[in-house]
């Protein structure tokens, strides 16, 4: 790859540099899920495994059919936390879905295979442990954004039977990635992420949704703000066009950066909270 890819691979996908205004969204989101933490009936910090990141937060619905949403946070798998992402919660809740907010280890303590892992681990408890929150095993979805969204993606691919004998091989009942990477080649261009990321090719290929098999018949939607970067764009339409069998479609969300289509899935109103509810009544 030539010194001008190179130079437009680092742009393309310094988020935070391209939305100078980034850490408003950041103390938004906060302020928000402090709110949400301190009025909704939650259990905070359960642990799904032994190492230091691997907690959840539920929320459990009042009433509803027993749906749950797991959320997965961004932050190019080396930052941000689970509690910046609370605000998630209150409008899902209020229409009687339980959420689960999940967190993980960053890079560079723990490499980019391990988080994985630890998805799916995290996944295992939840469908183990759905009962004690009223939540139906058999009503489970996943989303996230970013990093979460490429998370999201490899969840799908899992063979949850290898991972566990009493889980079943459609775990999730539908997936939704926001903004997230699904071949990860390019990232190994991307001087800023790789001092933490540490990919190689064979790495990057291995953990690239896009190319990897669908374990799941279970519907699969995307979403990319309207004003994010070609390459967070082109991302996008890779997987829809990969994933065509489960693809159950893209929700637009023109006018938004990486950052500001998040506030969207709070707002009910919003085509990316109506997209989320679209899934799970697909799902069932």
């Amino acid at each position: 790859m030539n010194a001008p890819d190179k130079a437009f691979l680092n742009k393309a996908y310094n988020n935070r540099e391209l939305v100078p205004d980034h850490p408003r969204f950041f103390a938004g989101w906060q302020d928000r899920s402090a709110r949400a933490r301190a009025t909704l009936k939650c259990d905070l910090d359960v642990r799904y495994g032994e190492m230091p990141g691997e907690t959840i937060d539920v929320f459990p619905a009042r009433g509803g059919d027993g749906s749950c949403m797991m959320f997965i946070h961004g932050g190019y798998w080396r930052s941000l936390d689970k509690k910046d992402f609370s605000f998630v919660a209150p409008a899902l809740v209020d229409a009687g879905v339980s959420v689960a907010v999940v967190n993980y280890d960053l890079c560079p303590k723990v490499a980019m295979d391990e988080i994985v892992r630890q998805m799916l681990r995290a996944s295992r408890w939840l469908w183990l442990n759905a009962g004690k929150y009223g939540i139906d095993q058999d009503r489970l979805y996943v989303s996230g954004h970013s990093a979460g969204g490429h998370l999201t993606a490899m969840l799908m691919c899992a063979l949850w039977p290898q991972l566990d004998a009493r889980l079943p091989k459609n775990l999730w009942k539908g997936g939704l990635a926001i903004s997230g990477i699904y071949d990860l080649r390019p990232l190994l261009e991307v001087d800023f992420l790789q001092s933490d990321l540490r990919l190689d090719p064979a790495l990057a290929l291995r953990l690239s949704p896009a190319f990897l098999p669908v374990a799941t018949r279970a519907p699969v939607m995307t979403c990319v703000g309207g004003n994010e970067s070609s390459e967070f764009l082109r991302q996008n339409a890779l997987l829809g066009g990969r994933w065509g069998p489960v693809f159950a479609g893209d929700i637009a969300m023109p006018g938004t950066n990486h950052f500001s289509v998040m506030d969207g899935y709070a707002e009910p109103s919003s085509a990316l909270y109506q997209g989320v509810r679209r899934l799970m009544a697909r799902g069932q």
